[in-house]
């Protein structure tokens, strides 16, 4: 059996995000350095920075996929046949979408450095989710995957 994938994307974190949990893990370790000579100055920084970088990779990293007629985000999926109208959210739209406008019971995948939304209806009379608010770079590629 052969996987068909129509789409894929990762939605890692964006460069302009990385240096602010690093300066705090290197300050961190500084702070353990300046208490302690020897072995044990340099160590926190041998620990904390590469945890800290792992870290934001594990969590900054979702994935959002159309592939053997299912539609992935996150750790979500649901059956393309289940699903309905694809809209594909406004930049000047998007606060919006995600706020007063938002269903409680919508399943959100949301990054907020990845500015362009998509919008999919769920048609399952059983499931109590109304639709999907999934983030993406290429709204349009992900729109026309879940269409076909």
């Amino acid at each position: 059996m052969t996987a068909t994938t129509t789409y894929r994307e990762r939605l890692y974190v964006t460069w302009w995000i990385w240096p602010l949990p690093l300066l705090a893990a290197a300050l961190l370790a500084a702070e353990v350095h300046m208490g302690f000579p020897g072995v044990r100055s340099w160590l926190p920084y041998v620990v904390l920075l590469p945890l800290t970088v792992l870290l934001i990779v594990r969590m900054g990293s979702t994935k959002v996929e159309v592939a053997d007629g299912e539609l992935r985000a996150g750790d979500a999926h649901i059956p393309l046949e289940l699903l309905g109208e694809v809209e594909i959210i406004a930049q000047e739209n998007r606060r919006r979408t995600m706020g007063p406008d938002l269903d409680p019971a919508a399943h959100v995948v949301h990054r907020g450095w990845v500015k362009p939304l998509v919008r999919v209806r769920v048609n399952d009379p059983e499931d109590p989710t109304p639709y999907w608010v999934i983030s993406t770079r290429h709204p349009e590629r992900l729109a026309a995957a879940i269409r076909s």
